[in-house]
């Protein structure tokens, strides 16, 4: 059967003044479907650039890139942008919410750009905030909301959809430790209902909350 994720000898390689940077250096790793997988590097290990890649964010300089059984290593931006949409579920360290919209209304903005009816956004939205204890925070913008909630509703905002992979780039770092411990359960939870979670990281009392952990370091897999 095919990983879900499955990255192959890819490279990614930056230009400064004449000097050639291996952000990755021939980096092979995959995740199965219903894994909870962390990703741990130091600051300059090639974690970020690995996570822009699993993310389509980004493509490699060579080496390929499957996800689901397709090779999204070649694809144009348009492409790209369709592919992390459906498939990918983000969770970013600075909850990326839109102040302006309460808690329902950023959970729904993904699902208003797949063109899913209001009714549905609505009530997929409801589902997602109740599914991480927010059902009564729905109408909260997130200046009336705690660093922790703010969190849980980014969470929310990336599961709404369903996608097969949801990618927390280092989820708790803006946390304290009893809010980074909530929302780590919610994630093992919902890797407990069969969501494929791939963390990163740089700490390694995350990372070993994961059923499995990859060592990046120097832009390599070393462990």
């Amino acid at each position: 059967m095919a990983h879900l994720i499955d990255v192959r000898d890819a490279c990614k390689i930056y230009r400064q003044g004449g000097e050639e940077i291996r952000a990755l250096d021939h980096v092979s790793f995959w995740v199965d479907e219903g894994e909870f997988v962390a990703i741990i590097g130091q600051s300059g290990s090639g974690k970020s650039t690995l996570m822009n890649l699993l993310g389509c964010l980004d493509a490699p300089t060579s080496g390929s890139y499957f996800l689901d059984g397709q090779d999204v290593s070649q694809l144009g931006e348009a492409e790209l942008s369709r592919i992390r949409n459906r498939e990918i579920g983000f969770v970013f360290q600075g909850f990326n919410l839109i102040p302006s919209l309460d808690a329902a209304e950023n959970v729904e903005l993904p699902l208003l750009y797949r063109g899913i009816p209001r009714a549905e956004r609505r009530q997929l939205s409801r589902r997602a905030l109740q599914s991480v204890g927010l059902e009564n925070r729905l109408h909260h913008l997130p200046s009336q909301m705690s660093g922790g909630q703010q969190q849980r509703v980014a969470v929310a905002r990336a599961i709404a959809a369903s996608p097969p992979v949801l990618l927390a780039d280092e989820p708790t770092g803006n946390l304290d430790s009893r809010s980074g411990a909530e929302v780590m359960g919610i994630l093992r939870r919902l890797n407990g209902q069969g969501k494929t979670v791939v963390l990163i990281t740089h700490d390694p009392g995350i990372a070993g909350q994961a059923g499995r952990t990859v060592t990046i370091q120097d832009g390599r897999i070393v462990s």
